[in-house]
């Protein structure tokens, strides 16, 4: 595979040229040049008006391989990652069986292996995800897994939570924290206010999730290790992670994509394309995340991929199973959020990788070509037949979406959009 990328700007804080316009050469997977007018005979991409950037990083992802293919398997799940720009996930355990030992993980990276997308299996802190015993965490590690998490269950054990920071200490693991409690959220399927008062639905409490915040930054305290929270949504999580980051404490967290776009105004039509968890929030909380991911209180943005089967969501609200499908709309959502686009590659490329350990990719001579080729102002129309994930659980869905993700480089495999 030779490409060569004329008059692309590079949007990469690592790079020698960020920012500036150039043309890259790409021969047999590496960066092989990068200069201003270079002339070969390899295939040419205009890149005018474009950006060439790291490929994203999903730190929040799930597929329904092993066991939930009905859902997602790992073709479709890589080819809907591939088109999002995304040349690495991490998936979330939540699977039949759950990804609670070693054989698991092996299966997953068995799978995967030779795909354009790397995939990178999390363990799962606790046997089965049940939140009762302390899962096989070093022999997942040995096999691949870097992070442990229970997925969508919070992990409403203490004593639990806090063996396994101290036990992932022993070999730089790193623990992934839900934060809800749901001895507060209960059975409730929206954002406890305004909307949940209007709609006369029980609500889940922001004090849900701060509560549990607050509950491991202590432990994170007390074993001195590191945490990394996914998919905070209130304004107040962002205060106590900002605050705790003040401290010292190692801890980072991420943001679901469709949480800095959508509010639970959303909700008024009881669509279920939109029942999500975390719930919609307010604008006061969209405000506030957005602030958090610019002054560096988020440290990445997810999608927060959860596909269903169409009869687990074209059903009444109450019933409807939470979460909507998301790797091809990442991107457009931060666009549409009105982030820049030097720290949406920040979030989504950059420091995704920092937070796993995972080697940096780079647009740099000599460096693998893992890249994604961007356009922020070309709008595009999301559409059941250039939806490529196995389900169509999205409310975007049939929208115009702006930002487009072009062309998607990894382990010397190519996508290129329609």
């Amino acid at each position: 595979m030779n490409l060569l990328f004329k008059s692309v700007t590079i949007a990469d804080p690592n790079a020698v040229f960020n920012r500036q316009k150039t043309d890259v050469l790409v021969k047999d997977g590496k960066i092989a040049r990068i200069a201003t007018d270079i002339q070969t005979d390899a295939e040419i991409i205009d890149g005018k008006g474009c950006y060439l950037a790291p490929g994203f990083f999903d730190l929040n992802c799930n597929f329904g391989e092993l066991g939930l293919e009905t859902k997602e398997d790992m073709q479709t799940g890589t080819l809907a990652a591939s088109a999002g720009g995304f040349t690495g996930v991490a998936l979330m355990p939540n699977m039949q069986p759950a990804v609670h030992s070693k054989s698991e993980v092996q299966y997953l990276l068995n799978q995967s292996r030779g795909n354009l997308v790397n995939v990178y299996p999390l363990g799962a802190i606790s046997h089965k995800t049940e939140g009762k015993d302390l899962a096989e965490l070093y022999d997942m590690y040995s096999s691949g897994a870097l992070a442990f998490t229970d997925g969508n269950r919070p992990v409403q054990d203490a004593g639990l939570m806090e063996r396994a920071l101290l036990y992932a200490q022993g070999f730089e693991g790193l623990i992934f924290s839900y934060p809800e409690d749901l001895s507060i959220a209960g059975k409730a399927k929206v954002h406890e206010g305004v909307v949940s008062t209007l709609l006369g639905m029980k609500g889940i409490p922001a004090l849900a999730e701060e509560l549990m915040i607050s509950r491991d930054l202590y432990l994170a305290e007390y074993t001195n290790s590191k945490l990394h929270f996914t998919t905070i949504s209130t304004a107040q999580a962002v205060e106590q992670i900002r605050n705790a980051k003040a401290k010292g404490l190692k801890v980072t967290c991420d943001v679901a994509a469709h949480h800095l776009v959508l509010t639970d105004e959303a909700l008024m039509g009881f669509d279920s394309l939109y029942k999500v968890k975390p719930p919609l929030r307010t604008q006061e909380d969209v405000d506030a995340l957005l602030q958090g991911l610019r002054d560096g209180t988020i440290d990445a943005i997810v999608s927060q991929h959860t596909p269903h089967e169409t009869e687990l969501k074209e059903v009444e609200f109450e019933v409807a199973e939470f979460g909507m499908i998301g790797l091809q709309t990442t991107f457009s959502l931060a666009v549409q959020s009105g982030l820049d686009l030097e720290l949406i590659v920040e979030k989504m490329a950059i420091n995704p990788r920092k937070i796993l350990g995972i080697k940096e990719a780079s647009v740099n001579e000599g460096e693998t070509a893992n890249l994604v080729l961007l356009d922020p102002e070309t709008t595009w129309n999301y559409t059941r037949e250039n939806n490529l994930s196995k389900s169509y659980n999205s409310p975007f869905i049939g929208s115009e979406m702006k930002g487009k993700v072009l062309l998607t480089i990894n382990n010397n495999q190519i996508y290129k959009s329609a």
